[in-house]
């Protein structure tokens, strides 16, 4: 079982993925998203998930080059956005995200949305990026089981890893299951639902027990379901107690109470019916 904020989940190519990140949507461009990440690194993370659509890829750079850890330790994900997919698009849009970041190399690169009739071309771009050494691994983001397996039909390189809405009133239980007998590994954003899951009487009750917070509960209930999770937070406490995940464990009856929650909530778009 995980044991460490730096311990690693191996995707089907040998790359090795952090189960805990820190997610930067929202977080403003500039002191905001520098301090965020740096706080972040500071308290253990290794894993930093930013996208093209956040605007904060430059911030996101400065702090790496400004945290005094080598980067060969960092895990930095970026995504392309809709309007840039395509396959000659894509490759550009990359090359920005990289510059932006100042960065020689990605170490994980995502389509964020399966845009129809665009992202089977704009995974082409992906797999051209992964063969010529510019990204470590290529994955998605928001796709569904229907949407990988029209990738899979035809592709070079499946994708490695997954990220989607995912928390315990949208515990993606089929999505999971179909992604672990695809060696895809699974990461939840949007794992707190928000906040809106932080009054919840089950997860209340459960964090009592177990002295902790709700937050660190639902957490760790995403790592015991061998989610990866990237919580989002620009508030140093936040970041530090997002990551202090393992000096406690959820017994099979709390996993299921949590479980138990699902009621298939979606807080973000539907990957099916979302405006492009």
């Amino acid at each position: 079982m995980v044991k460490s904020i730096q311990d690693t989940t191996t995707l089907h190519n040998g790359v090795k993925m952090p189960w805990v990140g820190l997610g930067v949507y929202k977080a403003e461009e500039g002191e905001e998203v520098i301090r965020a990440v740096k706080a972040a690194i500071s308290a253990g993370y290794r894993s930093i998930d930013t996208a093209s659509l956040y605007q904060n890829e430059e911030g996101v750079g400065k702090a790496i080059k400004e945290c005094g850890v080598p980067r060969e330790e960092l895990f930095i994900t970026t995504k392309v956005w809709n309007t840039d997919q395509g396959y000659d698009s894509t490759l550009t849009a990359f090359e920005e995200s990289r510059k932006k970041l100042d960065l020689d190399y990605v170490d994980l690169y995502l389509v964020h949305w399966p845009v129809k009739e665009k992202y089977k071309e704009t995974w082409r771009a992906l797999e051209k990026l992964y063969k010529d050494g510019k990204v470590k691994a290529i994955g998605v983001s928001n796709f569904q089981i229907h949407h990988l397996e029209d990738i899979m039909a035809d592709c070079e390189i499946k994708p490695m890893v997954n990220q989607v809405e995912c928390h315990p009133q949208l515990s993606q239980k089929e999505l999971l299951a179909f992604c672990k007998e695809n060696d895809i590994q699974l990461e939840a954003w949007r794992p707190l639902l928000k906040g809106e899951i932080l009054n919840d009487p089950v997860l209340t009750k459960i964090a009592e027990q177990h002295q902790k917070s709700v937050a660190q509960v639902t957490l760790r209930w995403h790592l015991q379901n061998g989610i990866v999770v990237i919580p989002k937070s620009v508030n140093e406490n936040r970041i530090k107690e997002n990551g202090a995940l393992f000096d406690f464990e959820l017994s099979p009856d709390e996993m299921r109470q949590i479980d138990a929650l699902n009621i298939n909530k979606r807080n973000g778009q539907d990957p099916d019916n979302f405006k492009f």
